[in-house]
């Protein structure tokens, strides 16, 4: 995993308490998965960044970088890792 993407990933949180531990943008109630569905629905980053106000552009990469990381089989407890 490059650095950049490690630094991307720091903004993926997991907490218990927040859409049962699912990977959440920086502690906010905003989900990669949700970031991920929209983009695949053809949702431009222009209009996510303007749907939610809290959420910056690297949130969108980190999300990304997120995906990327499991598809390339990285394990969950390498992504974890990098969040602490």
């Amino acid at each position: 995993m490059e650095r950049a993407e490690r630094i991307l990933l720091k903004r993926i949180t997991f907490d218990p308490n927040i859409f049962g531990g699912k990977p959440i943008i920086r502690g906010m109630r905003i989900s990669v998965e949700l970031i991920l569905s929209l983009l695949a629905q053809g949702e431009t980053t222009a209009a996510l960044l303007e749907d939610y106000p809290g959420l910056e552009p690297d949130d969108i990469r980190a999300s990304i970088a997120y995906a990327h990381a499991v598809v390339a089989h990285d394990t969950l407890d390498a992504i974890r890792a990098v969040n602490q």
